[in-house]
């Protein structure tokens, strides 16, 4: 019998159409009838797909007593109830290694435009300003400190690229990792106190929700600029934007928000904050990856065949 899927994201066709043309699938993300769904097909679903942003609650998995397997369309997984996952045996997939390069180069851009004004630069060409004096001076980044808020695969990617810049190296995380040869820094307010540019590279979740909060801000202080290409919810988005206006930090550069697709308003007037809509992992290339993988992994559970890319915390 062909395994039933039901789908809480919007996926894009490349990875909707092999979908359907190997299971039974049902779009829970485009019903207009969402609890008739759940209960005429949620008894017989064996395998759920949504996005690396996508929260899964339990109420819903409760509806779906037969399910095996959640396979993330995302490397993050920080929406999906891991520990009760665990307690009823579900697996749960994701898509890392694929998509760390093209994030790394994106946190590598925001640091450059935020750091040389490259935004304000182009609008100055576009404005006609050029022909009436020259741009304002920027920052260099050579000797500059860039400090990174979680050592995983993406924050290392990011690492060599500003080390490659010129840039002096430090992290934070849950322990010194011994294949790196940066500085490890023991607590997170001490790293934006010694950094140029705090680059948030952890995991989403409750154990990092508001991490950079007021108080990391002001230690990163008038020097320093923040780069987020991780989750929203990691910064403490009110109190981002107040140490924006009161000039407690430099600038942001900022490619995911708290509530996508919408971003505080005062933000969108800032000119020290570059503005990106969660475009870390957006090329043909890497989405199509992402898609091969987690197609991958439903299509290895369903077979009996090893999975490829279990969390950490149910591998």
């Amino acid at each position: 019998m062909t395994p039933e899927l039901l789908i809480t994201a919007r996926l894009p066709p490349f990875l909707f159409e092999p979908l359907r043309a190997r299971y039974a699938c049902h779009d829970h993300f485009q019903a207009t009838d969402q609890p008739a769904l759940l209960a005429t097909a949620g008894p017989r679903v064996r395998g759920l797909v949504q996005g690396g942003g996508t929260v899964t609650p339990t109420v819903l998995l409760d509806q779906l007593p037969q399910l095996e397997i959640i396979s993330v369309f995302g490397v993050g997984y920080d929406g999906v109830p891991v520990d009760y996952c665990r307690t009823r045996g579900i697996l749960v997939t994701h898509t890392p290694d694929v998509l760390t390069d093209d994030v790394a180069d994106l946190a590598t851009a925001l640091v450059l435009m935020t750091a040389r004004g490259l935004v304000a630069a182009e609008r100055f060409v576009r404005s006609g300003e050029w022909s009436r004096g020259g741009p304002p001076l920027t920052n260099r980044l050579g000797g500059k400190t860039a400090g990174i808020l979680g050592l995983g695969r993406i924050g290392k990617a990011i690492g060599r690229r500003l080390e490659a810049l010129g840039m002096r190296v430090a992290y934070t995380g849950r322990k010194p990792q011994a294949d790196v040869a940066w500085r490890y820094v023991p607590t997170l307010a001490a790293l934006a106190a010694d950094a140029d540019f705090l680059v948030v590279a952890c995991p989403g979740g409750a154990a990092t929700h508001h991490l950079v909060d007021a108080g990391v801000l002001a230690a990163l202080g008038a020097k320093g600029t923040l780069i987020n290409i991780a989750r929203g919810t990691i910064v403490d988005e009110p109190a981002l934007v107040d140490a924006l206006q009161r000039g407690v930090i430099r600038g942001a550069g900022l490619d995911v928000f708290a509530d996508e697709p919408n971003v505080p308003p005062p933000l969108l007037a800032m000119d020290n904050v570059v503005l990106l809509p969660h475009v870390g992992s957006a090329t043909r290339e890497t989405r199509q990856a992402m898609a091969d993988l987690c197609r991958a992994n439903l299509d290895a559970w369903f077979a009996g065949q090893p999975v490829p890319a279990r969390i950490p915390e149910l591998a």
